[in-house]
């Protein structure tokens, strides 16, 4: 996958592909890798790097969602179950089973969150990850030894999924270049091309040397998440907001905080919302929050309030109390909410997707969650046939394993971030000068994976390779900021950059990693 080769193709391209999408995130690239599952001509832009946004920025779960089955929405929960299945089957390499603890204080606690389980055991069917069982105050401290024990009445135990969020999309996208499409990131589309009211084509900048190309299409779907309106109205500078955005934050602990294999669900939190600590990488997480936001980011900040928020049920149920040096990143992400009539709070919207389709023919989708992804896909290119006048094929997704599939237990702990391409990798660490070198001490990551991501992943920048093709940035965000100049030596030899690209990629990227530190 190699971000020249893709430019080439759309200079040398004549004829229009049949499907132009815009926005590199879950849902843009599930659609990619399903148009082109199907045989279309596709052509992904990014405006940035793949899963810069939102998509990088998730709870790591691959779930059905409990509160939504609170909130009555059987179908979503009942779709999302099935979603996660395929999920964990189609990229074990990056997906895998995780155990949970509901706690029970209160004496109705355990049997009104374990009918709950039931409920959701009873969905989920035969694609079920292991039956919700109740356990003893005794069996939840054996499972979670820092769990808060005053008052503790036992609890929940119960199974959903976890995955490396942007690991899963960089599978993605090498899936989507295997089945022929063309990906291109750092490529902001800044204008729509119509034959008469109807759209025929994007206008795409070159973000690295500026040059513009404007190829046409048969059809053009807007997967770019909170940043929906702006295509739209690039469209039709009148057309009114369809987004009612909120935020939410997450917190990373080091492991002692949560050792085990057990995360801990607070099924309510003091604004109604679930709280998840979970183990991640040899972290633990611990989010999030839902804060209505008026302006959209591709960087949003977490507030002082949201922080405080996070910490104070951290404090609630763990019995070491968290403090503020205990924290080793916090970052933040934007929920792409599709706005409804009499709605209160962002956390009452629904999570289920949009797809609308303009005058002008363009597609938009939009809302949704991380593990529907497939299925807003499958529906994005069901009505991208239609509006196209594209030849009906049958979608394929739902056995279609991701790049670097390989079997593993559900039960291991690692993730193996490139599947079946680690050989590859380790070899090309083991024999480059100081390629075993660790990038950052106490994290796995190691000087040759950069070679490989930035020759393989399409990965251009300092801050490609530690936040989303490695996940430094939110595993150890100042450690991070140790690694920039290394990093950034080594994308300069392979990309041909020259030492101020280098120096300014240092700068960009310490004062970037600022912002994922305490917000005082």
């Amino acid at each position: 996958m190699n971000r020249l080769s893709m430019l080439d193709r759309v200079l040398a391209r004549t004829d229009p592909w049949d499907i132009v999408v815009i926005g590199g995130g879950a849902t843009g690239l599930g659609i990619a890798v399903d148009a082109a599952q199907r045989g279309y001509d596709t052509l992904l832009l990014e405006q940035f790097d793949f899963g810069k946004g939102t998509s990088s920025r998730s709870t790591k779960l691959v779930h059905g969602g409990v509160r939504y089955l609170a909130q009555g929405n059987i179908k979503l929960v009942t779709e999302a179950l099935y979603e996660r299945s395929l999920m964990l089957a189609n990229a074990p390499h990056v997906a895998r089973r995780l155990a949970f603890l509901v706690p029970g204080f209160k004496w109705w606690e355990k049997p009104y969150y374990g009918l709950g389980l039931k409920i959701y055991d009873a969905l989920a069917g035969r694609h079920g990850l292991g039956r919700s069982r109740f356990v003893s105050s005794s069996q939840a401290i054996e499972m979670i030894p820092t769990l808060e024990r005053d008052h503790l009445r036992g609890g929940i135990h119960y199974f959903d999924g976890q995955f490396d969020d942007t690991r899963f999309l960089v599978h993605l996208a090498r899936t989507a270049a295997d089945l022929g499409a063309c990906l291109i990131n750092y490529a902001p589309v800044v204008g729509l091309m119509k034959t008469g009211d109807r759209v025929t084509g994007v206008t795409f900048r070159d973000g690295e040397v500026g040059t513009e190309y404007s190829p046409r299409a048969r059809v053009v779907i807007n997967a770019t998440g909170v940043f929906a309106d702006g295509i739209r109205q690039l469209d039709d500078e009148r057309l009114p907001a369809m987004l009612r955005p909120s935020q939410g934050i997450h917190l990373v602990l080091d492991r002692s905080f949560l050792p085990g294999q057990t995360a801990l669900m607070v099924p309510k939190t003091d604004d109604g919302r679930v709280l998840f600590i979970i183990p991640w990488h040899d972290r633990v997480i611990v989010g999030t929050t839902d804060t209505p936001v008026d302006q959209v980011s591709f960087e949003p900040r977490a507030l002082p309030e949201e922080f405080d928020f996070v910490m104070t049920h951290a404090r609630r149920y763990l019995a070491r109390d968290p403090v503020e040096s205990d924290v080793r990143s916090l970052f933040a992400g934007q929920r792409p909410l599709v706005r409804s009539t009499g709605a209160g709070k962002t956390s009452s919207l629904s999570r289920d997707h949009t797809l609308l389709i303009d005058r002008s023919g363009l597609i938009t989708v939009t809302g949704g969650k991380w593990t529907t992804y497939r299925r807003m896909a499958q529906d994005a290119i069901g009505r991208a046939i239609t509006v196209g006048g594209l030849p009906p094929r049958a979608c394929q997704t739902p056995n279609l394993r991701l790049h670097g599939a390989v079997d593993r237990s559900p039960d291991d702990i690692d993730f193996l971030a490139y599947g079946s391409e680690w050989p590859l990798v380790d070899s090309l660490c083991q024999t480059t000068t100081r390629g075993a070198d660790l990038l950052v001490p106490g994290l796995p990551y190691r000087r040759g994976e950069v070679l490989w991501q930035a020759r393989h992943e399409m990965a251009r920048t300092v801050e490609d390779v530690l936040a989303r093709r490695t996940r430094c940035l939110f595993l150890d965000a100042v450690g991070s900021v140790g690694a920039a100049p290394t990093v950034a030596e080594i994308l300069a030899k392979e990309l041909g950059k020259d030492d101020r690209w280098e120096k300014e990629q240092v700068q960009q990227y310490a004062s970037l990693a600022a912002g994922y530190l305490l917000p005082r």
